[in-house]
């Protein structure tokens, strides 16, 4: 039966994942606040901005 990867191919993804990342840090709860508040703007806008 064959494997799915070797050694090496599995190393080298985590230590593709584990790298340093450089950039701020956001969570994923404030992502979520941040679209929800852009979206909600561009309602209003949208809505405000209408030609009839």
């Amino acid at each position: 039966m064959a494997t799915l990867g070797t050694p090496q191919t599995q190393a080298g993804i985590l230590s593709f994942y584990d790298a340093p990342e450089k950039g701020p840090k956001l969570s994923a709860k404030l992502v979520l606040i941040i679209v929800a508040l852009f979206a909600i703007i561009v309602l209003i806008f949208d809505h405000f901005l209408m030609v009839h």
